[in-house]
């Protein structure tokens, strides 16, 4: 599938590409662009307003030009199947290897806090917003911005009712992470397939705010890792490197270091798969109103008997009746402190 782009056509139609690297309307981006990659993906998305500003949103589409919800539309799994009238995934394996999708919301390097915005409708990635700021995690010697390809699995939920009998904390009511650790720096809001190595319990403002650890399967490397053990095997110190940044992101910001349950320690791939498959039953309750979702947007279209199940023209209009206009007078330029190591003992 090749890339299209429109140019010089501010506040028009929008052009479609695969999922990741974004036709956008209004002036030029401020960031670099992402880098290219070989366009698989079933999904394509549309940029809306400018990068760098609170305007700006990614949706997401099907290469058939309908709008969907990333965080409930795409499965979880990478084969579907439908179960009682919800999108369900059959696990593929490779070496007996369940694999999962992938939201990428930020891309290794950067450090434009990126997300899933759980609470509008069809749910486009925006950049998060604190105390009127747009929000950038900082450079803590020797890392820079995010050290993975950061993102979330799609269908999942922590329930912030639901207290985790392992770490006696509920849910921080998100989708749960994924750092991805291959060699491939990913493009925001690039759908990729990944396997589960392990996953990381950090306590968050007494939440559980789960980190699966994962690496793509098209990875080069991909097929050296099965469990949690092969990262310390064949990425050495990487897992001491994601603990530390998890522990001291917030320190520049003026917060105590974050805690963690199981003392810090990385619990393995079945442990993982078991936090999924909670957090999967989860988001099936939310979308059935069997659970107290708050203020999340349930919006979807292709949960066919979820009562929060939408048309592609209510979809569309959703996307059309969303503010898109560039505001002039916005602030679209990096914080620059993101260019500032902040250096800190440990």
């Amino acid at each position: 599938m090749s890339a299209l782009r429109l140019l010089g056509l501010p506040k028009l139609g929008l052009p479609l590409r695969a999922a990741g690297t974004a036709a956008r309307v209004g002036r030029s981006r401020p960031f670099p662009p992402p880098p290219p990659r070989r366009a698989m993906s079933r999904y394509i998305t549309e940029e809306r307003g400018l990068p760098g500003s609170d305007q700006y949103r990614l949706y997401f589409k099907t290469t058939a030009g309908h709008y969907i919800s990333p965080f409930h539309d795409i499965p979880l799994k990478t084969e579907s199947k439908e179960e009682n009238g919800i999108p369900t995934k059959k696990a593929r394996t490779s070496d007996h290897e369940a694999v999962f999708n992938m939201v990428v919301e930020v891309p290794r390097w950067t450090n434009a806090k990126m997300e899933i915005a759980t609470k509008e409708p069809l749910n486009p990635i925006k950049q998060d917003i604190k105390k009127g700021k747009l929000r950038y995690v900082a450079n803590i010697f020797p890392h820079k911005g995010y050290i993975w390809n950061y993102g979330a699995l799609p269908q999942t939920w922590e329930d912030p009712h639901h207290k985790d009998t392992t770490t006696n904390c509920c849910g921080d009511n998100d989708p749960i992470d994924v750092c991805e650790i291959g060699s491939k720096v990913r493009a925001r809001g690039e759908i990729i397939q990944v396997k589960i190595l392990g996953i990381l319990a950090l306590i968050d403002e007494d939440e559980t705010d789960w980190k699966l650890i994962a690496i793509s399967v098209d990875d080069p490397e991909a097929s050296k890792f099965h469990n949690i053990d092969d990262v310390r095997k064949h990425k050495p110190s990487y897992l001491e490197a994601t603990l530390d940044w998890f522990r001291l992101y917030k320190v520049p910001d003026g917060k105590p270091e974050n805690k963690f349950a199981f003392n810090g320690e990385f619990k393995d791939k079945d442990f993982a798969l078991q936090v999924i498959e909670s957090v999967h039953k989860h988001w099936k309750a939310l979308l059935h109103k069997k659970a107290d979702g708050g203020d999340i947007n349930c919006v979807n279209v292709q949960v066919c008997d979820s009562p929060f199940c939408c048309s592609e023209e209510e979809a569309r209009s959703i996307v059309q009746s969303a503010s898109t206009a560039v505001n002039e007078d916005s602030n679209s330029k990096e914080d620059e402190d993101i260019h500032r190591w902040h250096f800190i003992k440990k």
